[in-house]
């Protein structure tokens, strides 16, 4: 998007913690240096230098993880599902080994991973709203690291960061041996306690554990068994981190002056906001070799259309006409699937039907097909729109088709919706729920995910049946859809080679 340049446009800064040094040579730092450690609390802004192409990717990774985080935060998984998911995916976007690891780059692990975060800081400071998401999805991400942690490597991180907790003394933990007995798991015995190691910290510290009844309180100081240590190191992470992106918002507008950085920043705070990570989708025609026709579309539509490509296909059907935006997104999309350009056009003339002639479709609506398959005016090679750009771009009005139903239709209009294009929905089911209760939060994304869960037969949290992924691009869903049909049918054919008895 950038070509990188030695041109420096950001003052410096009154605050050495917020400076961020870049230029066009790129620069390695030992782990032994700035980086001991796989865990990391990111107090100190790294003054490396960067290429404002990896100033884009390494925040680009680093958001797919968290949105993938958030998503799957909003999903009722339960706990080992959730973190089986976020592994897979890390391994897949933002692989971060330990010491003891062998054959790996850790430097340029820890460096990327460290560049991603601090950016994502300049894009999520701006709104009270930007600041809680962010905190929540990276503090999930730490303790999904720390509880991951070689155990070693992880107690030498947590004595480096000099946290003031205090310990209780023996004599302390002999006074106070019954209540503390009962904050300890049911059935503990004599010996897991006196082998208990105790800190006292404010209470307010360790809200979760005081509401759970976790720990015992006296003095206004709360008393945490060391088994418990994770949520004194999430509080200290958060806490920290919250008042290091108040700093950062103060300070963002000294950012306004290049021109470089804004655009990439902006996109990046659209992306999060819409719920989706930045991902660029890949057809995957050439791997499934199949190629859609003219005649096959009403079938394929019927099977394997997300809702928003549901609609206005629908709306295609019934009307023989769309709007110039609904129009596009169904043209793009079909594309995408693989309908190719000579059989796009007799579809389309077929869909407008009588109501149109001829020569009207070719003056008006012929050169738009071929202008979006790149074979008229420039000659670009438009892609599909994704989820975010249809969520947040050409808003539709009440005569429009376009746009996604979870967003823009009424809670009514789109149960109906739902009920009528998908049977194996229920109005009354716990599965209608969670999709009406996920796009009353405004998780548009994660309703779209459980919709294509219950239509496929996949159990909850599976999503698109690759790791828990969501649905970020229409054209995935398709894709998806397809890809499981196909290993279905090809399941079946080595049991109907068995049963026929002609073979072999």
């Amino acid at each position: 998007m950038f070509k990188p340049t030695t041109r420096h446009n950001i003052p410096a800064s009154s605050d050495p913690r917020l400076e961020v040094k870049l230029n066009k040579r790129a620069s390695g730092v030992g782990t032994s240096g700035r980086w001991p450690y796989r865990l990391n609390f990111y107090d100190r802004p790294p003054t490396l230098d960067i290429t404002l192409e990896e100033f884009e990717t390494c925040a680009i990774s680093r958001l797919r993880v968290l949105s993938h985080i958030e998503s799957l935060s909003h999903r009722s998984l339960p706990y080992a599902q959730l973190s089986a998911a976020i592994s897979t995916y890390l391994k897949q976007h933002l692989p971060l080994a330990s010491n003891t690891a062998r054959n790996v780059n850790t430097d340029e692990e820890r460096r990327r991973d460290e560049i991603g975060h601090w950016v994502l800081r300049l894009a999520f400071c701006r709104s009270p709203d930007l600041r809680s998401r962010f905190v929540r999805s990276e503090t999930s991400l730490f303790r999904h690291r720390f509880e991951t942690d070689d155990v070693s490597e992880r107690s030498a991180f947590l004595r480096c960061l000099q946290l003031d907790w205090q310990q209780v003394d023996e004599s302390e933990k002999a006074m106070y041996a019954d209540q503390l007995r009962g904050c300890m798991a049911w059935g503990s015995k004599e010996d897991a306690f006196r082998a208990e190691t105790w800190f006292k910290v404010p209470w307010y510290n360790v809200p979760d554990l005081v509401g759970s009844r976790r720990v015992f309180i006296r003095g206004g100081m709360a008393y945490v068994p060391q088994s418990q240590q994770i949520s004194l190191v999430l509080q200290a992470f958060s806490a920290r981190l919250e008042k290091a992106l108040e700093l950062t918002a103060k300070n963002l507008p000294r950012l306004d002056e290049d021109e470089r950085l804004g655009p990439v920043i902006d996109h990046l705070a659209a992306s999060f906001l819409s719920g989706l990570g930045a991902a660029e989708y890949q057809s995957s025609e050439n791997s499934s070799g199949s190629v859609v026709t003219a005649d096959m579309v009403d079938d394929v539509a019927k099977r394997h259309f997300p809702p928003c490509m549901r609609n206005v296909y629908e709306r295609l059907k019934k009307d023989h006409h769309l709007k110039h935006f609904g129009r596009l997104q169904l043209v793009l999309f079909l594309k995408g699937i693989g309908l190719p350009l000579d059989e796009a056009i007799p579809f389309w003339r077929k869909m407008y039907g009588a109501s149109m002639s001829d020569d009207k479709f070719n003056k008006e609506y012929k050169y738009n097909i071929r202008h979006s398959y790149g074979q008229e005016g420039r000659r670009a090679n438009y892609p599909p729109k994704s989820c975010q750009q249809i969520l947040t771009q050409n808003q539709p009005g009440t005569q429009d088709s376009h746009g996604c139903p979870f967003r823009h239709f009424s809670p009514d209009n789109l149960q109906s919706f739902l009920l009528s294009s998908y049977p194996q929905l229920e109005r009354s089911s716990p599965e209608m729920r969670d999709i009406m209760d996920s796009v009353k939060s405004a998780h548009y994304h994660v309703a779209c995910t459980r919709v294509f869960e219950v239509t496929h037969g996949l159990k909850k949290g599976d999503g698109l049946g690759k790791d828990g992924e969501s649905v970020s691009h229409p054209n995935k869903y398709t894709d998806r859809s397809r890809e499981l049909e196909r290993e279905k049918l090809d399941a079946l054919k080595p049991k109907e080679e068995a049963d026929d008895p002609m073979q072999g």
